[in-house]
This record gives structure tokens, C-alpha cells and sequence, in this order.
């Protein structure tokens, strides 16, 4: 087995810039997170938060005006919002994933025109791959993008598109050539004649966050809005797709954590039999358990961030065990959290019933954890 490198150091700044983030979060965010998921509408003012702080240049390079912190920073970023509202930090895990293709394969006149206004928050992106009948497979994709003299006429329709109705640009992915099925990436501007948005999803959790059906109807754009080469778009999307996982991870580490916070808090109040419930063993194995996975987990996660931004050899590994291991913890901490309520857990008066339904997409989004076990397993023959 091949060494997996040194163990990572946190710079001091990042830790620095880690609390502040937090306390922006718990300040501004927490006192709106139960409305935003009530009322399942895009937070403009989260939004505008986050890029006012300078905290939607985290994705992205001093040169394009972005903080050039790397992997590591940009997703304990990620978690420190996703500890109150896992939709708000899905604002910033989609600031990196609709705009990582770029960054990755993007041409410097493709970098000039969309990544600072991205950084600057003035702009934002969305990562258009799955559709109806292609999720995990996207050999099976429909979307065709035909050259027509110096434009290519895209026609489609995505499915399961984050952002969708926010986004001022699509990163979108057609079949170019359908006898060998090969894709190209494209960046397809909102406003373009023949783009529309068509039905949102009604969700389980990470309501907040609008997610549905682009359109596409002989939508034309210039060569130049081709990203990387021709025929080559299936590697722009799993090249993107092995660093953004991480997010998901980062986001399902903050729900895991922010539970079990307040679990703990309430455990500590919540009096039964005379005492408080924190006093019972059971309930202090329960806490101890939740503890011990979130930690674990951000240990996986931390390591394999530090891993993509030393660009290591097992990185697309590391990233996918992380991912599994970060949403499975999630999901089975915040069932635990609302075992801890009981019924108080169940109603929506208390948090811990939205964390649990917000941490099951991390076990579904940016690849299944089902496709990341195949990822791994492959990995070890």
C-alpha cells in the first residue's frame, strides 16, 4: 500500500478565519435557518452574507480575486455552515463545483470572463450533468450539442441541477459524437435564446436550495464556451467531480456536528425521572458514539483535503472514502440526535428533525455512495 504522505498542519489563519466563519453563521445564518426550510426559497440575503465576507472567493485563486486558500480552508468552511443550515452551505460547495471545470480545463479567456465575478459573489454558477434517465450513468446521456458553423446548438433537458434558476451560467455536458457517445463541457450563459428553466423539485431536505430541470432548445454558443477539448467533457466531469465531493463531505461533517451539539445542549437540560437525561448511560453512550464518528469522519476529510491540495496520487481515493464515510456518519448521527429529543426530535420546532432529513442527499449527491464503493474497490486490486 502506498504511503498517503505527512500528516496535514492547519495554518493558524485558517483556523483564525475558520471561528470568524462560524460566528457569521451561527449569528446571522442559525436565526434564519427554520424559516429558510420552511419556506423552501433561496436565501438572497445568506447569499449576499457570504460575499460580503469574502467567503464565495474561498474556491478560487488571488488572481482571480479569491482568497487562494485551497481544498483544505474552503471546506472547514463548508462545514462551519453547514453546522446551522447545510442549504446555505451548498451556497458555497456550488460556488466551487459550477466553476471548478474552468478552473481545471477552462481556457485563460474562459477564466477571465466568469471566475472573478464568481469570486466576487456578483455571480453564480451551476454544474449541469445528470439527467432523467442518466444520474450515475452518464453514458447514458440524451443532451446532443451539434457544431453549426462557429457556434455548437445544444438540445436537452438536465435533471437534479443545484442552483437552477439562480445560476447566471450552466456548466453543461452533451454528447457531441453519438457513435463513440463521447461528451464535450460547455458553459451555457443563462440568458442565451433557448435556455429556460423548467420544473423544481419538491425535497426532502436542503430545501432551501433550489433544484430542478434546465431546458435547452437549440441553444447556441460560441466555440470558445467549449471547456478543455472536444470529446473530452466525461474527464472534465469526473476530474471536477473528485475534488467536489469533498464538499459533500464537509457539508455532511457540519450536519453531523452541529446534531450532535445540540443533542448534547439539550441533554444537558432536559430533566427525566429527577435528573437531567445526560445523567443516564444510555443516553451518555448515544452522545459519546456521535462525537466519535463526527470526529473520525473529520479526520478522513481533513486529510483527504490536505491530499487534493498536495495534489497526491490517492486523492481520488481518499476523496471518495471520505465522502462515504462523512454522509453515512450524518445520516446515522442525526438519527441518533432525534432518538436524543424523542419527541421534541420529531417536530420542527427543534433543529435536529431538518438536520436529518438534509443529511440523507449527502449519501446520494455528487456520486452515490454506492458508485464511490465501486471507486474504492477498484482501487484495491
Amino acid at each position: 500500500m502506498e504511503a498517503v504522505g505527512d500528516v496535514y498542519t492547519i495554518p493558524q489563519e485558517h483556523l483564525d478565519l475558520c471561528a470568524t466563519i462560524g460566528q457569521i453563521a451561527r449569528e446571522k445564518i442559525a436565526p434564519r435557518s427554520a424559516e429558510i426550510d420552511e419556506k423552501a426559497e433561496y436565501p438572497w440575503d445568506v447569499r449576499r452574507l457570504l460575499a460580503e465576507q469574502d467567503i464565495l472567493g474561498l474556491p478560487f485563486g488571488v488572481e482571480y480575486g479569491g482568497t487562494g486558500t485551497g481544498t483544505l480552508m474552503l471546506n472547514m468552511a463548508v462545514e462551519e455552515i453547514a453546522k446551522v443550515d447545510a442549504s446555505c452551505a451548498l451556497i458555497l460547495m456550488v460556488q466551487e463545483l459550477g466553476t471548478l471545470p474552468i478552473q481545471l480545463f477552462g481556457s485563460d479567456q474562459l477564466k477571465e470572463r466568469f471566475l472573478p465575478g464568481c469570486a466576487s459573489g456578483e455571480r453564480s454558477p451551476a454544474f449541469a450533468l445528470s439527467e432523467p434517465e442518466a444520474g450515475s450513468d452518464p453514458a447514458g446521456m440524451k443532451t446532443t450539442a451539434v457544431l453549426d458553423g462557429e457556434e455548437w446548438v445544444i438540445n436537452g433537458t438536465k435533471n437534479w441541477i443545484s442552483n437552477l434558476g439562480v445560476a447566471d451560467f450552466y456548466i453543461t455536458f452533451a454528447v457531441t459524437d453519438r457513435e463513440t457517445r463521447r461528451l464535450t463541457a460547455f458553459v451555457v450563459e443563462a440568458d442565451r435564446p433557448g435556455f429556460s428553466v423548467g420544473k423544481l423539485e419538491h425535497k426532502l431536505g436542503i430545501r432551501a436550495s433550489p433544484t430542478g430541470q434546465p431546458i435547452f432548445e437549440d441553444v447556441r454558443v460560441p466555440q470558445e464556451n467549449v471547456i478543455g477539448q472536444v470529446g473530452k467533457g466525461l474527464s472534465v466531469a469526473l476530474g471536477t467531480l473528485e475534488r467536489t465531493r469533498l464538499g459533500a463531505a464537509a457539508q455532511a461533517v457540519g450536519i453531523a456536528q452541529g446534531a450532535t451539539d445540540y443533542a448534547v445542549a439539550y441533554a444537558a437540560e432536559r430533566e427525566q425521572f429527577g435528573q437531567p437525561i445526560n445523567e443516564f448511560q444510555g443516553i451518555q453512550f448515544k452522545l459519546a458514539d456521535m462525537e466519535i464518528s463526527t470526529a473520525a469522519a473529520r479526520e478522513l476529510l481533513y486529510k483527504a483535503c490536505a491530499m487534493a491540495d498536495q495534489g497526491h496520487p490517492q486523492r481520488a481515493k481518499y476523496s471518495s472514502m471520505a465522502k462515504v464515510f462523512c454522509s453515512d456518519t450524518a445520516m446515522a448521527v442525526t438519527i441518533e440526535a432525534v432518538q436524543v429529543l424523542g419527541g421534541y426530535g420529531y417536530v420542527k420546532e427543534y433543529p435536529v428533525e431538518r438536520m436529518m432529513r438534509d443529511a440523507k442527499i449527502t449519501q446520494i449527491y455528487e456520486g452515490t455512495n454506492e458508485i464511490q464503493r465501486v471507486v474504492i474497490a477498484r482501487t484495491l486490486k
